[in-house]
């Protein structure tokens, strides 16, 4: 779980799942002498069920041993899952990966409390069908200018998604979420900053009747204005679902 977490990456005065792995490593090995890469950043409050991290140490690890150690000195937020050795020159970061993002939803009522860490409830209705027509839109090559915050002078906005659609959500269930609750499945190799987020919020627009599958393809276009959304959709409801790495 990530909602109590400002992200992945380490930042001064804010407690960062990274920083909290490295103090339980620093328990278990009982020293520093070792460091750790993530596969990627994630936004505060958002959440993965599965991540990807390499671990330098100049020591032997048993795989068995080191998982119940780590399981049981890491908070509850965490679970260590398994452990392999890699080449020494292995490059985490620049490896070829495909991820896949979730975002859970709901809408027409007050959803409970408790949902709060893994989806975002809206209370108005929405017209879900035409926002499943609209997801589709964003599948393939596409200019994402509009859809990425803070951009530098080499970011490239022309990128690839290989599925875009939203489901009922039969894949996290509670007895606290609404009946009926929906998830926004998103795989590509790379993603923009709040790329999806942005996405959520335009496809929330068309649920809402204020944008049209028309506005959609032409924010996709390599002609559009190039400035990004006005609004945002909320971090807590996007789940870090999968990584998988293509080498």
């Amino acid at each position: 779980m990530g909602f109590r977490f400002h992200g992945w990456q380490k930042q001064p005065g804010l407690k960062t799942l990274h920083d909290m792995v490295d103090k339980t490593l620093s328990f278990v090995f009982e020293h520093f002498d070792y460091k750790t890469i993530g596969a990627g950043r994630t936004d505060a409050k958002v959440s993965s069920q599965k991540y990807i991290l390499q671990l330098f140490t100049n020591e032997e690890i048993i795989a068995i041993d080191f998982i119940e150690s780590f399981n049981k000195n890491v908070p509850g937020d965490l679970k260590a899952l398994s452990i392999k050795p890699c080449a020494l020159k292995y490059n985490l970061i620049g490896a070829p990966k495909l991820k896949t993002y979730h975002y859970y939803f709901s809408f027409g009522e007050k959803q409970h409390p408790y949902a709060a860490p893994f989806m975002v409830g809206y209370t108005e209705n929405l017209d879900i069908e035409a926002m499943k027509k609209a997801a589709l839109l964003f599948q393939g090559k596409h200019f994402f200018n509009k859809y990425c915050c803070k951009p530098s002078a080499q970011t490239k906005f022309y990128r690839e998604i290989n599925t875009c659609e939203i489901i009922e959500n039969k894949i996290l269930q509670a007895n606290f979420f609404p009946k009926k609750t929906y998830v926004l499945a998103i795989k590509g190799s790379g993603f923009l900053r709040y790329q999806i987020r942005y996405t959520m919020a335009v496809l929330l627009e068309v649920g809402r009747g204020n944008m049209t599958l028309t506005n959609i393809k032409n924010s996709l276009q390599e002609n559009n204005d190039k400035k990004p959304w006005s609004f945002i959709a909320a971090s807590s409801g996007l789940h870090l679902f999968d990584i998988e790495l293509l080498d």
